[in-house]
């Protein structure tokens, strides 16, 4: 596909229309569709504000904002998407709601359009059920908000045909994402291996090993992450946060590795959930005072070991699962999340067998599946190998 190939969005959501943005200012001619007509004013008003903002940042021209402008046409019904090359949807994130517009978008698109959802946690194979040719559908995972977030998971389905994830993988590339390919899976790449990144911080947590704010400046003074587990989970919203973990431990049929905490639960009960309610792990009140980390060295370094292992177990999963490969594994996680290194090089760096010890200590320790030391890295370990 190339520039002249035209776009079909359905939503007109914070997500729906950043995509719209990125392709329109790729070039090509872009349908953004909502049923709400509110909805539609609010995305364009939303997106001529984004674009003011750019002119006065001198990061564009007023031609080349008008030019993105006049490309997305938005649009109260889906006539116009007979024209379209490639129609993405990003509606909310309920099976029958999607499989409900890719039926009726099956039946106005011709033979050629590929058609796309852009989900972070539902089965493509679910959604595909709808569709009478599901072999030109797929699965695009963008991060919010899409014109800034480099990364974009690809997910082909299992009726998925072979060109169809190469030919989609081509074209977001060519809108400047970096791209990766993953299988079908609960979480796929980004969203299931980050789930030790908050998990093993709120057990930590909850044992009394440290405050939040403790392993907060652990894991960036020492581990080099740019925010902390707590912090993070207060900006995503924390009620957000547990329905992810939530999801991918129900998906996996309650593996332990993903099991929730109660600590999050009752926080989104009591409506703590972050920066959005003005209280999360941290008050975020005008006059608020917040607790000072303890800066123990020794004891932070014991945090960050403790999370980092568990996040490369579970990248160490997603190998030898064949989900995706280390390389896109890797760009994953520091495209998509911003993690300081890829997890696998990073095991590299490390060393296996230091890796294989902390997880192996936590799992004598505890007895639980949480802390299964991988196949794949014992066998790395035995066989005296690494990851690259």
């Amino acid at each position: 596909m190339d520039t002249d190939s035209v776009i079909g969005v359905v939503g007109a959501g914070t997500m729906g229309t950043g995509i719209a943005q990125v392709a329109a200012a790729c070039g090509h001619e872009v349908y953004l569709y909502d049923s709400f007509g509110e909805q539609l004013e609010k995305s364009e008003e939303g997106l001529r504000s984004i674009l003011q903002r750019q002119i006065k940042k001198e990061r564009m021209t007023q031609d080349e904002v008008d030019s993105i402008l006049n490309r997305i046409h938005f649009v109260e019904d889906l006539t116009g998407y007979g024209a379209c090359d490639f129609a993405i949807e990003a509606v909310i994130e309920d099976l029958e709601v999607k499989k409900d517009v890719f039926r009726r978008l099956e039946g106005i698109v011709s033979r050629k359009c590929i058609l796309a959802t852009n989900t972070s946690s539902l089965s493509i194979a679910s959604i595909s059920s709808a569709l009478k040719k599901p072999e030109r559908f797929l699965g695009i995972h963008f991060f919010n908000p899409a014109p800034l977030m480099p990364l974009v998971e690809i997910i082909p389905g299992i009726s998925t045909a072979n060109g169809t994830a190469g030919t989609t993988r081509t074209l977001i590339n060519n809108w400047g994402k970096t791209t990766v390919l993953a299988k079908d899976t609960p979480g796929f790449i980004v969203n299931r291996v980050a789930r030790p990144f908050y998990g093993e911080a709120l057990r930590m947590l909850e044992e009394g090993m440290a405050d939040a704010a403790t392993i907060d400046w652990a894991m960036k003074e020492i581990g080099g992450f740019r925010m902390g587990p707590f912090e993070l989970m207060d900006f995503i919203g924390n009620d957000i946060n547990y329905k992810v973990t939530e999801t991918v431990f129900k998906e996996f049929f309650y593996d332990p590795r993903f099991k929730p905490s109660f600590t999050q639960k009752r926080m989104v009960e009591a409506g703590y959930l972050g920066r959005k309610s003005g209280k999360g792990f941290y008050d975020y009140g005008e006059h608020a005072e917040n607790p000072e980390p303890v800066q123990d060295r020794e004891a932070g370094e014991k945090i960050v070991n403790r999370i980092v292992s568990m996040l490369i177990n579970e990248a160490a999963d997603v190998l030898f699962m064949n989900i995706a490969t280390a390389e896109d594994i890797d760009l994953a996680m520091t495209k998509g999340v911003n993690y300081p290194k890829g997890l696998l090089k990073w095991a590299d760096e490390i060393g296996l067998p230091a890796v294989l010890e902390n997880i192996s200590t936590l799992y004598e320790e505890y007895n639980e599946d949480r802390y299964r030391p991988n196949p794949l890295l014992k066998r790395k370990v035995r066989n005296s190998e690494t990851f690259y």
